[in-house]
């Protein structure tokens, strides 16, 4: 059986122990678990990191790299890209990412997806656009018409695509995955819930979740890295996070080919 690559988004860990540490404490634990890549967090950084110091240390423990940044493509209104990519890139490129994860924003038919290109050109650096949870990067049809234009300029932006935060506008899941699958590149899993007051939050997944998942992964490229995105907590943080990546690593797999009995002569 393959093993498929699997990352941790560092929020699985818990915002406030997160910032209370630093995201670096976290690098050997995600080695020792089995990771492939870990997702930085911008919203989690606290402003006394030393970038040039985390980016080492993820190499050398020899992780991938991808750079999360709570930014929108396009804000209300504007028909360029949001003056803000060229810092974010800055930043990610400082951190040694190989990926930057954005949200789409408002989109129209007045934006102007070609002027992404000159400010790509300048990093070698992967964007990735994520479905969030906002009525404008978060429904179905944006995003089609998004990649639609990123296919027709041959540009080489990709999706993240959430698996939970469909949940957020009412949004199949795996109508998402047929229209947008092809696109694909990294999957952020999580379950989702509506706790106690009624809030969907992201939870674990059951063997439902996962069955779905499985099913979900059919339609995207064969082995397309995967992330948990759901809580990670306990005492034994190393030993949750190692199960976590062992189920994510084994979803997807090609299904047995069956083998036809041989037919008497």
């Amino acid at each position: 059986m393959n093993r498929y690559p699997v990352a941790i988004s560092l929020g699985a860990y818990g915002a406030d122990l997160v910032r209370e540490r630093g995201q670096a404490v976290f690098i050997p634990l995600l080695a020792d678990a089995g990771v492939t890549r870990i997702e930085l967090r911008e919203e989690l950084f606290t402003g006394r990191e030393d970038f040039s110091a985390l980016a080492e240390a993820i190499r050398a423990q020899g992780l991938e790299c991808l750079y999360s940044a709570p930014l929108e493509l396009w804000p209300t209104d504007r028909r360029h890209p949001n003056p803000e990519l060229e810092s974010a890139l800055q930043r990610a490129h400082a951190c040694g990412a190989t990926w930057l994860k954005v949200s789409l924003g408002h989109l129209t038919e007045d934006s102007d997806v070609a002027a992404l290109a000159d400010r790509l050109a300048r990093y070698d650096i992967q964007l990735l656009v994520e479905n969030d949870q906002t009525a404008q990067g978060g429904r179905i049809e944006p995003l089609v018409r998004f990649f639609a234009r990123v296919e027709a300029l041959q540009m080489p932006i990709s999706m993240t695509f959430d698996i939970g935060n469909w949940m957020w506008q009412e949004q199949s899941a795996s109508a998402a995955a047929r229209q947008l699958g092809r696109h694909v590149r990294y999957v952020h899993c999580k379950a989702v819930a509506r706790n106690a007051a009624g809030k969907l939050v992201a939870v674990p997944p059951r063997a439902a979740d996962l069955h779905l998942w499985e099913q979900l992964f059919r339609h995207m490229p064969s082995g397309v890295p995967r992330a948990v995105e759901y809580p990670l907590q306990g005492e034994d943080l190393l030993e949750i996070t190692r199960l976590q990546v062992q189920t994510l690593a084994s979803l997807g797999q090609p299904e047995p080919q069956s083998t036809e009995a041989l037919s008497h002569v």
